[in-house]
């Protein structure tokens, strides 16, 4: 005598219910893989399209005193700032300095802090009354920024200033070394 098995026929393919689990896990892989693409794409798509793209304006205005009435008159006074820099993806931070000089206290010259020879700071020579630059004893007109001594090839940078409620802004640029023009860096 033979085994008999009893088959069922449910009429169609006998493991359905598998088939299901399994379409199941592919769109659930499929959907996840998806978001995962999305995560991880765009910040690379952006990575390598932000260089070509337009990029904001910068505005080089620093607050560089709260109030005009403390700063001296015909002395000059150094300030110093911190800036934000951004080159690319790479952010920091400079020191910078400007010059700040008035005579009657209402109209104000801001000069860059660095000698226009190599970009040294130069310090204010109170016993002789001029800027002083000790690198290579470059020596300044407070009033005027003209070279008085020294090899640097042009007079101190002048800054643009405006008075804002009472309070003194300068439009801080960095400008090019040992040349005789002024041009922007």
């Amino acid at each position: 005598m033979e085994d008999q098995v009893k088959h069922t026929d449910t009429g169609g393919d006998s493991s359905h219910p598998n088939d299901s689990r399994r379409d199941f896990l592919v769109k659930v892989s499929a959907a996840s893989g998806a978001v995962t693409a999305v995560i991880v794409g765009f910040p690379v798509v952006r990575a390598f399209a932000s260089p070509g793209l337009p990029q904001p304006h910068v505005d080089g205005w620093v607050k560089v005193a709260d109030d005009i009435a403390l700063i001296d008159v015909g002395v000059p006074v150094r300030v110093n700032f911190v800036q934000q820099l951004q080159d690319a993806w790479v952010e920091s931070r400079a020191l910078n300095g400007v010059w700040l000089y008035t005579e009657d206290g209402d109209k104000f010259k801001a000069y860059n802090g660095h000698c226009t020879h190599l970009g040294c700071s130069y310090i204010y020579d109170k016993d002789l009354k001029h800027f002083f630059c000790p690198c290579h004893r470059g020596q300044f007109d407070p009033k005027t920024g003209e070279v008085l001594a020294g090899p640097p090839p042009r007079p101190l940078d002048e800054l643009q200033v405006e008075i804002r409620d009472s309070a003194v802004w300068v439009n801080y640029k960095d400008y090019r070394l040992g040349v005789s023009e002024r041009i922007e860096a």
